[in-house]
């Protein structure tokens, strides 16, 4: 699989996290059928998205880019879905996370 390719499906994954912890917010502790199930099928279909992507990308990059995009992503629908607003802390913290986002994917090596 190519770099692109593997970067794609990592978005894909961070898309079914985020959504992941969205339904988890809505299912009240595992106590709302509907909310439950689609948090469990997202975060499956997260994980097998990572697997594979952990074909390609190294884990410790793959996974210190889903943490960090999750969280960025998790915060945004934080604000528009549920009204929580980030305080300034909160804000430099998130910034700090993208930035290194940023240093591990473009100047970040691991060997083998």
């Amino acid at each position: 699989m190519s770099s692109l390719t593997a970067y794609i499906i990592l978005i894909i994954a961070v898309i079914l996290g985020t959504a992941s912890n969205g339904f988890a917010n809505n299912s009240q502790g595992f106590t709302i059928l509907i909310p439950s199930i689609l948090t469990a099928l997202t975060i499956v279909g997260c994980m097998f998205a990572l697997s594979l992507v952990m074909k390609t990308i190294p884990v410790g990059v793959t996974y210190a880019s889903f943490a960090g995009l999750c969280i960025i992503a998790t915060t945004i629908v934080g604000v528009y879905k549920f009204n929580q607003m980030p305080d300034f802390y909160t804000i430099l913290g998130i910034g700090l996370i993208v930035a290194g986002v940023i240093i591990v994917n473009l100047l970040g090596k691991m060997s083998a």
